[in-house]
């Protein structure tokens, strides 16, 4: 009995040593290919920490995720999945005295409608939705069409529609003279009218990440993209390019928040700080392609990275260009509903 009393308390003194020893972890839950993961090994390496690294393909997917229980420390979605989980008081309001790389952040992305003073949430990467298009092929009178251009029957089985709801129903809300947050319901049908028709005129492909490889390959010579995406495309075809359309379009903003289950705040303060150093920034926006919201990383792709490459920089002076809110679950149960039946439309 001695003997096994002895080796309990051994294998107890392990396992208290073990977890005292243990490294502090840190997990994020971000979009798919939405970091350089070479910045996550820095990160580890200089914090000593582990790093559990998480990827969703939409916001609606993280937010069902985090809804079943699943915790995490860092969350990176995007502006009106924010505004709905402020709205639901599951974030931890940001302390920006422990952020010294604030200062660093544009002014431009700070204080937006979602998140008011940025009580809540440390912008990450910003951008806007546009039209991509093939100067060899498309003619540069029909772009004074605006989104009207991806109805254009010249152009039929030649474009790709981005297969978002929010942003379909941007461009045919936008397309039609309506806020793109529209919540009457006949502008929501003449929207949904606007897509059946769409589909019926031009059969366009609805494509996700896919439309990036695709467009540097030439396959189809108009597509409805983000703005980073647009930019890494271009770099790679000269004979692309990228306008917003005057009737308005999305200007969006991902950020960090910090969400009400964190487990180590200390370390959650330390990787927001870090991924807001100027050259860390940098490096993340080169590999990313998107528009960083850190000043000088921002310049530095304008000016050198992206020379020339209009996708780079967001429209931010139209008048008509608007960011995305929080849609009430019975809204958005109509725009899903029609979205499913405008692609299934024959």
């Amino acid at each position: 009995m001695k003997k096994r009393w002895l080796v309990l308390i051994m294998l107890l003194a392990v396992m208290l040593l073990t977890a005292c020893g243990s490294k502090p972890k840190l997990k994020i839950y971000n979009a798919g290919e939405y970091i350089d993961q070479e910045l996550i090994k820095e990160f580890k390496e200089k914090y000593d920490c582990k790093v559990v690294y998480e990827t969703f393909e939409s916001n609606e997917m993280m937010y069902t995720k985090i809804s079943s229980g699943e915790f995490y420390d860092i969350l990176i979605p995007s502006d009106y999945m924010i505004e709905r989980m402020i709205k639901e008081e599951s974030l931890v309001p940001i302390d920006w005295s422990r952020i010294e790389n604030k200062d660093n952040l544009m002014d431009i992305v700070m204080d937006q409608a979602y998140d008011p003073g940025n009580v809540y949430s440390v912008p990450y990467f910003w951008g806007s939705v546009g039209i991509l298009y093939d100067t060899t092929v498309v003619d540069e009178e029909d772009l004074e069409d605006g989104w009207e251009l991806l109805r254009n029957e010249k152009y039929a089985g030649n474009i790709y529609m981005y297969d978002s709801e929010r942003d379909a129903f941007m461009i045919a809300l936008k397309a039609l003279g309506y806020s793109m947050n529209s919540t009457n319901e006949a502008e929501i049908q003449e929207a949904y009218q606007w897509l059946v028709d769409q589909k019926k005129m031009v059969n366009p492909i609805y494509a996700g990440d896919d439309v990036i490889d695709n467009m540097i390959s030439g396959n189809k010579a108009i597509a409805v993209v983000y703005s980073g995406d647009g930019a890494y495309i271009m770099s790679e075809n000269e004979d692309l390019s990228f306008f917003e359309p005057e009737q308005g379009t999305n200007i969006w903003t991902d950020a960090m928040v910090i969400s009400k289950e964190c487990q180590n705040y200390d370390l959650a303060y330390e990787f927001i700080n870090f991924i807001l150093d100027n050259e860390i920034a940098y490096r993340n926006s080169q590999w990313v392609g998107y528009s960083s919201t850190v000043q000088y990383a921002y310049e530095q792709m304008r000016d050198d990275d992206y020379e020339g490459i209009n996708a780079y920089v967001p429209g931010v002076d139209n008048p008509n260009n608007e960011v995305f809110g929080y849609q009430d679950p019975e809204i958005k149960a109509i725009y899903s509903d029609l979205w499913t039946k405008a692609k299934a439309a024959e």
